[in-house]
């Protein structure tokens, strides 16, 4: 077998590294160091000084060639040679543990760990009630934590293992991620029961003339609907706009406003808030939501069940086999 090579450029030259002038602990020293960005840190976690993981650096620097990782306030950043090694040396340390430990299997019963989901605040409401219920008779030493997929690079997150799963339509997640879809999102026309539009047909002059509650949510998926409305030039009369969903059944319960959102979230908030679904009288596009995770965690077990459970819960009877984008 031809050892592997790993390539860096410092002053113009090209250095070769073989396998065999490389310690696993470097690897595993520069996978935590991508993870923590913290040398203190690093060293509680691998029982070592901070000199010493200073001087593994050090060396591991020697080898590869580059800097690896440069102080920042609050710790240390990767170079961008770093980011580039950081997939393959993930996913060969994770190939390399597989093989060591075939026996060792996830029992959720006895689990404990925080996994961490990317998602908007629809999918807080659509999915986190169900998944909930469920750890709690299944794993119940697993904890949730969410994160707002616009307020981190979800990619970079991902990629470095501190979000775990992402829930959502989300199209930045491309090479390296794995997506499994769960079901089409369809929009509908929300408002109050009593409204004079409840019992009147939906035209699309009613619908227009009606003033409307509008989410501008850039950065996510649903922001489409808006911009397709543009490009088609359909106006509506827009009487108040919010960054985010969780104040509408609030503010169509009090009002004669009216709101298009995902049917997923409307079929929660109507029995709550005592409000009415319509169909809408154009065919606004669908919206694929998906789970996806990075290949890093493709073969960790807990991530895996997870993962299983969230396909039981939600996806639909036509939803595809995973696949890798």
């Amino acid at each position: 077998m031809r050892p592997a090579r790993a390539d860096a450029q410092t002053n113009n030259q090209t250095n070769t590294m073989e396998l065999a002038d490389l310690d696993l602990n470097l690897l595993l020293l520069f996978q935590r160091l991508m993870q923590e960005r913290r040398v203190a840190t690093v060293a509680e976690q691998m029982n070592m000084s901070q000199p010493g993981v200073s001087n593994a650096l050090a060396k591991l620097r020697r080898l590869l060639g580059d800097p690896l990782f440069v102080r920042a306030p609050g710790g240390v950043v990767p170079t961008p040679y770093a980011l580039r090694l950081s997939e393959p040396v993930s996913q060969a340390l994770a190939t390399l543990h597989a093989a060591l430990n075939p026996l060792t299997g996830f029992d959720p019963l006895r689990a404990s760990r925080t996994i961490t989901i990317g998602m908007t605040d629809i999918g807080e409401v659509v999915f986190l009630p169900a998944l909930v219920e469920r750890l709690s008779r299944e794993a119940p030493g697993v904890a949730l934590n969410t994160v707002r997929n616009t307020s981190v690079n979800l990619a970079d997150e991902m990629a470095d293992g501190r979000v775990d799963l992402a829930v959502g339509l989300l199209p930045q997640l491309k090479g390296g991620f794995y997506q499994r879809r769960l079901f089409d999102q369809r929009y509908v026309c929300l408002m109050r029961q009593g409204h004079p539009l409840e019992e009147a047909p939906m035209t699309l002059a009613s619908w227009r003339e009606a003033e409307h509650l509008v989410v501008v949510s850039a950065g996510t998926g649903h922001g489409q609907v808006d911009e397709w409305l543009k490009r088609r030039g359909v106006r509506r009369q827009v009487r108040l706009t919010v960054p985010h969903f969780m104040s509408v059944g609030y503010i169509l319960q009090r009002t004669d406003l009216i709101a298009t959102v995902p049917e997923t979230l409307a079929q929660q908030l109507a029995p709550l808030f005592s409000l009415s679904l319509r169909a809408l009288p154009i065919n606004l596009p669908s919206a694929p939501i998906h789970l996806l995770w990075h290949s890093r965690v493709q073969q960790d077990e807990g991530n895996r069940w997870l993962r299983e459970r969230v396909i039981e819960l939600f996806a639909d009877t036509t939803a595809r086999a995973p696949r890798r984008g």
